[in-house]
């Protein structure tokens, strides 16, 4: 099983990322023909570099002519610092805008008089990533990340996340980091993406809102659940976009695994800290036969409630809800219950950092008093997407893998269903072809 490994013992930002991508072998055409895809004044600049006397690849966005400059942790800006709404996205950069730039800040739904960019909305965004020539999978998986950003700047502004609004270059600059970030995935070829536990830094930075700690408030909120550390290094060292990158690509944090290495490459940051390689690490190799037995136990957490007087009526809208919130799994099953009393049992698989939400979710939306919780250990599969292409476009195939063996396959239902409604043909004829033409593809390769 071909495998990538994300060292961030320097943090990670989009640049660095795609930095990490060619170093290791991703063709700078891609990328660059994935920037023309979109549509938008911007370009890439890439050159080897240096850092702490080690040799890296550094990928720059140059949008509307600008390229984003690093801050200190101290928050002095640079002279041309580009805003994300409350998010700038180049490695070392702070999370806001200063006052002395562009107030582009995500609560408000309309351009400020006097700014020196227009904004765009979510979806106009959400729009352009759509239409670019790039493909489905690559398409999700993008749309996948600025939807956590919008969500964690809409949860730190209290707003709806639809009046999220993104300064004109900052968006850009992160619409080109996601996009390259997402294709540049696709195109390593690797079966699973593993994260190491990421170094945030530290110190502060001047924001719109004043002086605020290293990380970053959505960095904060991207990277919930996920294991996270400062070396003491007194600069931002993950940021928002990074975050939502590898909160999208990564399926697990865990130490380097066991694998046979191919090759690696390494990403570099905008500055140079003394004794301090500021780089990402990315190393591409195949896992050994024994990995996935070692590494797909996982400790889950499973909630029980014994209902006998909530309404049917309410019972999927209960399912959809728990799924909506992170729920891995949730089933109903019928039971006879004290006094001879029909009732369900509702069955909840959780990761253990959601558990608590979905039992507060629970109790406010179906009538039981008690929720009964215990910690199990679940061996699963590994799985992994694969595209094929039908008559009607593209679709998603999860696979799953035990040993390096494809064990089972099956077409996402969700392009199927969109598939079969646009073009108006049975749904069992999208899956039956999706299927088929995963199976010539495997049989020919």
């Amino acid at each position: 099983m071909r495998i990538a490994y994300l060292d961030c013992f320097s943090g990670v930002s989009g640049d660095m990322f795609l930095g990490a991508l060619v170093d290791a072998g991703v063709s700078p055409a891609l990328l660059e023909r994935t920037v023309g895809a979109l549509g938008v004044e911007a370009r890439l600049e890439i050159t080897k570099v240096k850092r702490s006397g080690i040799a890296a690849t550094k990928v720059d966005v140059y949008a509307h002519g600008e390229k984003d400059r690093p801050r200190d942790a101290a928050g002095a800006p640079s002279s041309v610092s580009k805003d994300l709404a409350a998010h700038a996205d180049s490695h070392g950069r702070a999370e806001e805008p200063t006052p002395a730039h562009s107030p582009a800040l995500a609560d408000r739904t309309q351009p400020t008089p006097g700014a020196g960019h227009r904004h765009r909305g979510l979806a106009e965004i959400k729009r352009i990533i759509g239409c670019a020539a790039i493909s489905e999978a690559a398409r999700q998986t993008a749309l996948e990340i600025f939807d956590s950003l919008g969500a964690a700047e809409a949860t730190i502004h209290g707003i709806d996340i639809e009046c999220v609004h993104f300064h004109e270059v900052g968006a850009i600059d992160a619409m080109v980091d996601i996009v390259c970030a997402a294709v540049g995935a696709e195109a390593l070829g690797v079966e699973e993406i593993i994260c190491s536990p990421l170094n945030l830094g530290g110190g502060t930075v001047v924001c719109a809102h004043g002086r605020l700690p290293v990380p970053a408030l959505a960095t904060v909120e991207l990277l919930k659940g996920a294991p996270v550390y400062s070396s003491g290094i007194e600069a931002e060292l993950v940021t928002p976009t990074g975050a939502a990158i590898v909160k999208a690509l990564a399926t697990r944090f865990a130490p380097f695994p066991e694998m046979q290495i191919e090759k690696a490459g390494y990403g570099a940051g905008s500055r140079d800290f003394p004794g301090h390689p500021n780089l990402l690490r990315l190393t591409i190799g195949e896992g050994a036969l024994a990995l996935a037995a070692k590494t797909a136990m996982e400790t889950i957490t499973v909630l029980e409630a014994n209902l006998d007087d909530l309404n049917p009526q309410v019972c999927g809208y209960v399912m959809d809800r728990l799924l909506a919130e992170g729920a891995l799994d949730a089933f109903l099953m019928p039971v006879q219950m004290k006094k001879n009393r029909p009732g369900m049992l509702l069955t909840v698989l959780s990761k253990p950092e959601g558990a608590a939400k979905l039992t507060q979710l629970i109790f406010s939306e179906t009538t039981t008093l008690g929720v009964r919780r215990r910690d199990e250990q679940r061996q699963a599969l590994t799985r992994g997407w694969v595209n094929v292409r039908t008559p009607w476009g593209e679709v998603r195939m999860k696979v799953a893998s035990l040993n390096g063996a494809v064990t089972n396959f099956a077409p996402e239902y969700e392009d199927c269903r969109r598939i079969a409604s646009q073009h108006h043909i049975a749904l069992k004829t999208v899956m039956q072809e999706a299927t088929r033409q995963y199976l010539n593809a495997a049989v020919s390769g």
